[in-house]
């Protein structure tokens, strides 16, 4: 496309184009604003790593922002980008010297190294939501599930708990399969690490009803959807970034809508701190689950961890005969 036919397609989007001094406004902090979003990224990439599949889509989308408010300025202020174009080729070749040297080539940076096993800092002492309520209603302080696919129903999985399945069946709900059914994976983890997770206390048993206020806020039906929103809105960004494999931070915008959606409940006190170790540990032992196709989770709440190993035969045996006699 030729750079003044962009640069007139570009003007007809303008929402403001007969108000001359709201429209040039509008532009000129719109590009300031989009050249600090592609300087964010690039101040990520540098901090963290490329860890993003979709790295070259981000950039792509940041460029063309700024070329839309380069030419919106440009329209405004009565001038060509063409013009623009010559004058500026014109000024830099008249002071620097050219080379013949080809375009760079975006290649991905992925540092190919072994999955981090741990965060580099320590957690503070595990929250206990349920302290003062009676064993019944209290989570269980270690805990163990075994989830292993069903060999009548291969890509559906189901969670059992002391020889008994818990929950429904799951599958990955998608027309490519990506993994979704081992989600499970988050919500115990923030069991483990954040000692929360409304869809596990009802899924157990464990909801807290000798108070009715705290059974329908806390471990009501809002909360298992904000749960379950979260793990996938998590799962899509880990998706982006091969589920953390290759790095130890968690992007800060996702953190960020985490503790948004959580505002109104008792998980709110947790740090984004807490929250980055939950998603990191629970794309963790989703790895895991996703290679080997079965695993035992261990979480132990008082430690702030969660495991996953192998199940071994007489278990995967087990599981089967278990999901055998269950609906």
């Amino acid at each position: 496309m030729d750079i003044d036919d962009y640069q007139q397609h570009a003007w007809a989007y303008d929402q403001h184009p007969g108000e001359p001094q709201k429209g040039i406004t509008i532009a000129l902090l719109g590009l300031g604003g989009e050249v600090g979003t592609l300087q964010t990224s690039q101040k990520k990439l540098v901090r963290d790593g490329d860890i993003h599949i979709d790295h070259r889509s981000a950039l792509i989308e940041d460029l063309g922002d700024i070329l839309w408010y380069v030419a919106d300025t440009a329209s405004w202020l009565g001038v060509s980008l063409q013009e623009v174009a010559t004058a500026n080729l014109d000024k830099i070749s008249s002071r620097w010297d050219s080379h013949d040297r080809p375009l760079p080539q975006m290649t991905s940076s992925m540092p190919m190294v072994s999955p981090p096993s741990h965060t580099d800092y320590a957690l503070p002492p595990a929250h206990i939501f349920d302290g003062c309520y009676g064993a019944r209603e209290r989570l269980p302080r270690r805990l163990e599930v075994h989830l292993a696919e069903l060999e009548s129903m291969p890509g559906t999985v189901r969670p059992v708990v002391d020889g008994h399945t818990i929950g429904n069946r799951v599958n990955d709900n998608s027309y490519d399969p990506d993994g979704y059914r081992w989600h499970d994976a988050f919500h115990l983890a923030y069991l483990a690490v954040l000692g929360w997770s409304p869809v596990f206390r009802a899924l157990l048993g464990h909801k807290r009803r000798s108070n009715a206020s705290v059974d329908n806020v806390e471990d009501g039906g809002r909360a298992i959807a904000v749960e379950e929103g979260l793990s996938a809105m998590i799962f899509e960004a880990a998706s982006r970034a091969n589920m953390y494999a290759y790095s130890r931070v968690v992007d800060t915008s996702v953190l960020n809508i985490c503790q948004r959606m959580v505002a109104p409940f008792e998980v709110s006190l947790c740090t984004q701190m807490e929250w980055e170790h939950a998603i990191l540990r629970g794309c963790e032992v989703w790895r895991t689950l996703h290679a080997i196709g079965h695993g035992v989770i261990t979480c132990d709440l008082d430690a702030r961890t969660i495991t996953v190993r192998p199940m071994q035969q007489e278990e995967l045996a087990a599981h089967a005969a278990a999901c055998a006699v269950s609906p």
